[in-house]
């Protein structure tokens, strides 16, 4: 027996070593692996959606998508990352289409980081539904994936991955699934946990491509690199299983809701337009680093030591509303240019790859505002026309004889960057900044502790806390949220608290309390809501408090109602109230106060205009 034995070793030993031969040989026929590609300044990536239309029940043709691939390459780009599987049919072209040009051209080189899109049972019947309307329809329960949607999703992936794996090198499951304020659809990590550590099991079997990585591409804060209310026992899980980190940062998003590094500092008021911006387009990017620290940090913290890389960032070049002229003055194609230039410039030198969003406009993303931000991240216009970040590529001619739609590609603003310059507006100035978080606070008192005071005091022209009066402050700054972009908020230096409704089903917007827990105010519960109001007369509106948070299920809204026919009414003239909050508290959990100040409408209103100021709590 033991002479057998010493037989049959040796011949496993052959077995197993042919076995690795021909995994190795598997391995390199099907190009590099995506530990070779990811932090490799030589494969630059971006994100890739080729629709045209207005909706993407409209997919771009084979030969479309060729033609993108083909000014892609020309571009240097040799990564892409896609979205959906199962759910369109872009996915399943786009590796037909680059399959097709590899084998005309073995010299073609482009690799795919494929998106699995997840989603929590019944999206998108969640929102601002009545209870009515959720208890007929069904909410969307964010505790639990669609089992079938996310199945055939992840299960599409695993099949296109294994019959293109030259080609497929990362699989993400889901696309800011995790990020909460993704209210229409957003699940648990648990829930994307469940189809990494499956696609990982497969891979250990066999029954993927061992050099595929396994990821989730999502917002810098689900990754723990922000609020610690993602800090949970299943993010931790979650992180242990990927093979890398995918995040996601929107300093654009930020220059309108969080302001902290956005505009032109009073040092460099006098520079010139040019100077100004990129000046404060390097701050944007080191805004972006920051988000991108934090999330190391975490990991740090974590003992954790995982490979880090954007998913996705990017800037638009055009905007009506909250990123144009009206708001933080964002929007446009020098700010685009220089972001992508900076951010380029940092992650190729810090080994980071970058999925920069995105290549092409497209329509679809807000299909009934042609000039909404979303339809405007791409580097060429739905028109053919490169917009400035890529004019030194058109310049030097890599463009040259490539076709977008059967038509050249041309130089927006024909090329004049006079032209393009009178359409750049200045950031704006910090010193006339509108604000949107009032960081007045008082520093000596604890969140969760009730606040013993006999006014609180959130903002007012007269009534000022100091150690010798009954006054205090929030003990955590207070940031003004509007919900869903259905309304603008902001606050004047003079204090005064203004409220733009936009086209909505409905709007609203709060002073939301920053921190892990809401203010304890239980001492108030018998006293008074003060506030002085104006606006355009005839609004609907309510407005109070909230307690608790809608995603964990336990708000409560507890408004007073304004509107014709009622007790209270919305004038063009400052009109002081005081509510006592026994009259609007909803059962109401009063050591748990998260929207300070609240005012919402569940009717439509465009363009209505509301006025609060001298706000403040008293106990009697």
């Amino acid at each position: 027996m033991i002479k057998l034995l010493r037989l049959f070793i040796p011949a496993l030993l052959v077995i197993f070593a042919a076995a690795c031969d021909n995994a190795t040989d598997a391995a390199n026929s099907n190009g590099p692996s995506a530990a070779d590609i990811l932090g490799n300044a030589d494969y630059p990536a971006v994100s890739y959606g080729g629709y045209r239309e207005k909706t993407r029940d409209i997919a771009p043709t084979k030969a479309q998508l060729a033609e993108d691939m083909k000014i892609l390459s020309a571009m240097g780009i040799k990564v892409l990352r896609t979205y959906n599987t199962s759910q369109f049919p872009q996915a399943r072209l786009l590796l037909e289409v680059i399959s097709e040009l590899k084998q005309a051209d073995p010299s073609f080189e482009m690799y795919v980081m494929l998106g699995a899109w997840i989603e929590a049972h019944n999206s998108w019947n969640g929102g601002y539904w009545s209870e009515e309307e959720k208890a007929m329809i069904g909410g969307t329960d964010h505790s639990r994936g669609d089992e079938v949607k996310n199945g055939m999703e992840i299960d599409t992936a695993v099949a296109l991955a294994n019959q293109y794996p030259d080609i497929v090198k990362v699989i993400a499951v889901g696309n800011e699934a995790m990020v909460q304020w993704a209210v229409n659809y957003f699940v648990y990590p648990k829930t994307i946990l469940k189809w990494v550590n499956h696609l990982q099991e497969l891979k250990a079997k066999g029954e993927l491509p061992a050099g595929i990585w396994i990821t989730s591409s999502d917002n810098y804060e689900s990754w723990g690199g922000g609020a610690t209310l993602y800090h949970t026992d299943d993010l931790v899980a979650l992180i242990n299983a990927v093979d890398y980190i995918s995040l996601h940062t929107y300093p654009f998003h930020d220059s309108f809701y969080n302001q902290a590094f956005w505009g032109v500092l009073p040092e460099e008021e006098m520079l010139s337009k040019e100077q100004m911006t990129e000046a404060t387009m390097r701050r944007a990017v080191e805004y972006a680093v920051s988000q991108y620290q934090g999330v190391a940090d975490y990991l740090a913290e974590l003992g954790i030591d995982k490979p880090m890389h954007i998913g996705e960032t990017g800037w638009a070049s055009t905007d009506a509303a909250a990123y144009g002229v009206k708001g933080s003055k964002a929007a446009d194609e020098y700010k685009q240019m220089l972001f992508y230039r900076y951010m380029r410039e940092w992650t190729d030198a810090a080994g980071i790859s970058l999925f920069y969003f995105e290549a092409f406009d497209e329509i679809w993303k807000d299909s009934g505002d042609a000039a909404g931000s979303e339809n405007h991240f791409g580097m060429i216009r739905l028109n053919n026309e490169v917009k400035l970040a890529l004019w030194d590529r058109f310049d030097n001619g890599q463009f040259e004889g490539l076709t977008r739609n059967g038509k050249p590609l041309v130089k927006s603003y024909a090329g004049d960057r006079v032209a393009l310059m009178a359409d750049v507006h200045k950031p704006p100035f910090k010193s006339q900044m509108a604000i949107r978080k009032i960081s007045t606070v008082n520093s000596d008192a604890t969140v969760g502790e009730a606040v013993t005071a006999s006014k609180y005091v959130v903002v007012h022209e007269t009534l000022q806390p100091e150690t010798n009066n009954d006054l205090t402050y929030p003990s955590a700054a207070l940031k003004l949220v509007p919900w869903e972009g259905t309304a603008s908020i902001e606050m004047s230096p003079q204090g005064v608290i203004k409220v733009v409704t936009r086209a909505s089903d409905w709007w609203g917007s709060s002073l939301e309390f920053q921190a892990d827990r809401g203010e304890n105010l239980s001492q108030f519960k018998s006293g008074f809501l003060h506030f002085d109001l104006r606006g355009d007369e005839g609004t609907e509106m309510k407005i109070g408090f909230q307690t608790g948070r809608y995603l964990e299920g336990n708000q409560v809204n507890n408004f007073a109602s304004f509107g014709p026919g009622l007790e209270n009414q919305l004038t063009d003239e400052w009109t002081h109230y005081s509510i006592p909050l026994a009259d609007i508290n909803s059962g109401a959990d009063m050591t748990d106060v998260t929207g300070i100040l609240s005012l919402m409408s569940p009717t439509p209103a465009e363009n209505k205009h509301i006025y609060v100021k001298n706000i403040y709590y008293s106990q009697q």
